[in-house]
Formats: structure tokens, sequence, C-alpha cells
């Protein structure tokens, strides 16, 4: 049975607005305040420190990772999550160096998120053994996988154009040379469909404030896949990955699970407000909502280009190549955008040229898309970005 789509009664939208950011920073889902109050309120307010078992907070790091897995083919067990996605990116690359002790070389691409990039060159330097970091173009990266590289580390879908990797392709072939994979799905989980567990690969990492709708700040989670788990060896030896952190011992001895990559207390409140974000998902396939998306996303493109044929498209045409959001470029996108937010349609800006559009089918819909196409040929038609207040830039575009 096909879910009918979209499910605009499940999150709070405030009124004349079309949200096409949701590749940012995903609305807030209807109910999770309520829950965060309850977390805080009686949870916190009435048990205090006994509602880690009244409550089970314990547990939630792990149910709201199971959840998780669901969404990205990851068998139960499989997701950890809690801290941020930059601290996963370390785990993950650092446990993966180990896996390939006599092999130096990293490699991404050059459209990789810079915060990826960055905390490889910062694991770098603290290793100090040697390693170099690659990072040629996108669409060299499998020719560039050889005997040399260790790890292999790419986000599948492009924060800037939308640009998708081929996830099993890649992989194989960097099983084929002997490297490590691993994923950032940040833009991946909750917008395309994804298999972890039949892709092989050995890491994924992601964040939860996107498409999953966890919040601003909301935790991220890691994937290791079931069969490597009891080697692999966590750079950050953190209490709450220890087999038995209540066992209170004065060395390190990790679990044998997933949960070995869980380093500090987990954030309670936020991980709550997740878990009852999640809920949206219920009864929705990926397929379902991938269908949806490419619909979207193709009347996008199709209205935008009649009506503003001086926006160039920035991400695929094809979208077999493209995750759940549209780019195009234009001169003057940082102006534009902001005229756009001031008449209700909500996207995003990405240097130095890109006006990006995320489309969300849980809370998107056909009206929405032809919308805010109208609004966007009235903007830059009419040359409304021209306005003084939207050439001052904001710390966050």
């Amino acid at each position: 049975m096909t879910a009918v789509l979209p499910r605009k009664e499940l999150f709070e939208m405030p009124e004349g607005v079309i949200y096409l950011d949701g590749n940012s920073l995903g609305p807030l889902p209807k109910g999770a305040a309520a829950r965060a109050a309850e977390v805080i309120e009686q949870e916190w307010g009435s048990e205090l420190i006994r509602a880690w078992n009244t409550a089970d907070w314990i547990s939630l790091p792990k149910r709201v990772g199971d959840k998780i897995g669901q969404l990205i083919g990851a068998p139960e067990g499989s997701v950890a999550t809690g801290d941020t996605l930059s601290i996963k990116v370390y785990q993950a690359l650092a446990a993966a160096l180990k896996m390939r002790p006599d092999r130096k070389v990293i490699l991404s691409d050059s459209g990789n998120f810079p915060t990826d990039l960055y905390m490889a060159q910062g694991l770098m330097g603290t290793i100090d053994k040697g390693y170099e970091l690659r990072t040629p173009a996108s669409e060299d990266v499998t020719q560039a996988i050889t005997e040399e590289v260790a790890v292999v580390m790419l986000t599948q879908v492009d924060y800037r154009s939308g640009r998708m990797h081929d996830m099993q392709a890649i992989t194989d072939k960097a099983h084929t040379m002997g490297a490590v994979m691993i994923w950032d799905l940040a833009h991946s989980a909750g917008a395309v469909p994804v298999d972890m567990a039949g892709s092989n690969a050995e890491f994924a990492v992601g964040c939860t404030y996107k498409y999953l709708n966890g919040g601003p700040g909301a935790p991220a989670f890691i994937y290791v896949r079931p069969d490597i788990v009891e080697t692999v060896e966590p750079a950050l030896a953190g209490w709450m990955g220890h087999d038995a952190p209540f066992a209170m011992e004065l060395g390190y001895r990790p679990a044998m699970s997933t949960e070995r990559m869980r380093v500090g207390t987990p954030p309670i409140v936020q991980l709550s407000i997740l878990e009852q974000a999640l809920t949206a998902w219920e009864g929705v396939s990926m397929r379902d909502i991938r269908a949806a998306s490419i619909a979207l996303c193709d009347l996008f493109i199709a209205e935008v280009e009649t009506r503003c044929p001086q926006l160039q498209l920035a991400s695929p045409r094809d979208a077999a190549s493209r995750g759940s959001q549209v780019s195009f470029a234009f001169e003057h996108g940082y102006a534009a955008m902001q005229a756009l937010i001031d008449r209700g349609v909500i996207g995003d800006f990405r240097a130095p040229d890109i006006m990006r559009f995320g489309f969300t089918p849980l809370y998107i819909d056909a009206d929405d898309v032809v919308s805010a196409a109208k609004i966007i040929e009235d903007v830059v038609n009419n040359d409304l970005w021209r306005d003084p207040k939207y050439q001052i830039k904001s710390r966050v575009t």
C-alpha cells in the first residue's frame, strides 16, 4: 500500500511559508515540544536521576539508533547515536585508518562538506604519521581509488549541488582496491533510499536535524558493519562506549557492539525530540519518499527554467544522479534568496552563487512547488533582489 503524501498535519509550519530548506534544518514536528516538556518537567523534574531507569533514558540512544537504521537499511543494533557529526566523522576515520596501518592515503573529493575535510586534516595532524588527504573532483573519485588508498570518505549527496555518488559502485571499487569505505549520509538519511547492509560499506555517519527533523543541534549517528564491530578500535574511548560503564573500571573495555562508538553522556532532551520526530516516518517507505521527491524536484526544475531562464541549473538533471534538492546558480544568489525568504519561500545560499532548495515530501506538495516558482519569477525577473537591505550578509547564509 502506498502512503498518502504529504503529511503536513504532522508539522508546525508558519502560515504563508513554503519551506524549501529542510535539507538544512527540518521544521518542528507536532508533538516534539510537548515531548521535550514532558522530559524536562515530568521525567527530570519529578524523577530526577531516577529517570535513567524509570524513564529508561539509558536505552534511548539505542532505540533512536534502531529507528534511524530502518531508514538507512541498517540492521538492528548497528547504529549508535549521540555527539555531533564532526565527532562521528573523526571516530569513523580514525577507526578505519587503524584497519589499514600500511596505507597512508585518505581519499575524499573536492565537493565534500568542509567539516569532513577539516576533521581529516586535524586527525592527520594528531597522528602525524605521514598521511595524505587527496580530494579529486567528484566525477574522478572512482578512478582515483588505487591500492595506495587506506580509506575512501565521501558524502553521498553533495551539499551544494545535490549530485549523488553511486554508493554501490564506489564501495565495490574501494573494496576491490583493499580500502575501507565511509559514507556521510547527512543529505541522504530520510531523503533517498539507502541500503547500508547491502552496500557492504564498513562505516556511515550522519546528522539528524535535516530530513529527520530532530531540531537544531540534534545528535548524530554512526553505523558500523556488524561483522567488524568487535574489532573496531574507538579513537575516543568514552565512558558510555565501555562494555560496563557502571563497573567503574580504570581501564577501557569497549562494548561488544556499535555502542562502543558512543562517547559521552547522551543528550536526553534532544534524543527524545528526535524519537518523537521519527514517528512521522511510520507507515512511509523510502521508496514512496523517493518517488514523490523526484516528481517535486523535476516539476521545480521545469517551472523555474521556464520562468527564469537566466538561472542556471547547478544540480544534475538526471534524477538518478540527484538527491532531494535542486540548486540554481545566480550571480546575485544571496540577495535573491533574502528577497525570497522575505516573501515566504525559504531556501538558502551557498557560496559562491548557489541558491539551494530542499524538497521533503512529508510536508511539500506540487502546489507549493508552483507557488514557489512564481515567487522566484517575481523576485528575479523584476529585480526585487536589488533592494539594499538584501545586500547585507548575515553570519548564517
